[in-house]
C-alpha cells in the first residue's frame, strides 16, 4: 500500500508542471500590458474604445495597474508549484547550505504555510481588483463598488482569526 501512495504523490508533477507553465504564460501577458501602457503615452494608441473616456495617463495608469495584478497571479502559480514541488515531490531533508540558497519568502515547510502565502496574495489580488475597477468607473462610483472592499476586508479578518502565520511559524520552530 505504501508504494501505490508514493507512486501517486508523483501525479504532482502535472500541479508543478501546468502552473510553472501557466506562470510563465502570464509574465509573458504581463510584459504585454506593460507595453501596452507604453503604447498609449508614447504611440498615442487607444486599445479598447471603452477606455476612450479616459485621459492618455489614465489608460496607461490602468495598464500597469492589470499588469500588476497578472504579475502577482503569476507568483502565485510559481510559489504554489514550488510548494506542491517542496512538500510532495522532494523526498530529501534540506542542509544549512540549502536553507541559505533557498529564498526566504518561498521556503514552503508545511502546507499551512503555502496555504497563509497563497491566501496573502489573493487578498492583495483582490485590492488591485478593485483600484482596477474605481480607475475606470471613477465618474460613475456607486455604492456597489464597495461590495469589493467589503469582501477584501472579511477575507483579511477570516485570515486573522484563522492565524494560518502564526501556526506555521510555531511549526516551524518546533521543527527547528
Amino acid at each position: 500500500m505504501k508504494k501505490t501512495f508514493n507512486a501517486f504523490r508523483y501525479a504532482g508533477w502535472l500541479a508543478i508542471i501546468c502552473s510553472t507553465f501557466g506562470s510563465l504564460l502570464l509574465f509573458i501577458v504581463g510584459a504585454m500590458k506593460t507595453y501596452t501602457a507604453f503604447a498609449v503615452v508614447f504611440l498615442n494608441e487607444v486599445p479598447h474604445n471603452s477606455l476612450a473616456h479616459l485621459d492618455t495617463a489614465d489608460i496607461a495608469t490602468y495598464y500597469l495597474i492589470k499588469s500588476l495584478d497578472t504579475f502577482l497571479i503569476a507568483f502565485v502559480l510559481f510559489i504554489f508549484a514550488h510548494g506542491v514541488f517542496t512538500l510532495f515531490i522532494s523526498n530529501k531533508k534540506l542542509t544549512d547550505a540549502d536553507k541559505e540558497n533557498v529564498l526566504a519568502w518561498i521556503k514552503t515547510p508545511n502546507i499551512g504555510h503555502l496555504k497563509n502565502v497563497l491566501a496573502e496574495v489573493i487578498v492583495i489580488i483582490l485590492f488591485v481588483k478593485f483600484l482596477e475597477a474605481v480607475l475606470v468607473n471613477f465618474d460613475n462610483l456607486d455604492w456597489k463598488i464597495l461590495i469589493l472592499p467589503v469582501s477584501i476586508l472579511l477575507l483579511s479578518l477570516g485570515l486573522k482569526f484563522l492565524n494560518l502565520a502564526e501556526e506555521s511559524e510555531d511549526r516551524i520552530e518546533e521543527k527547528e
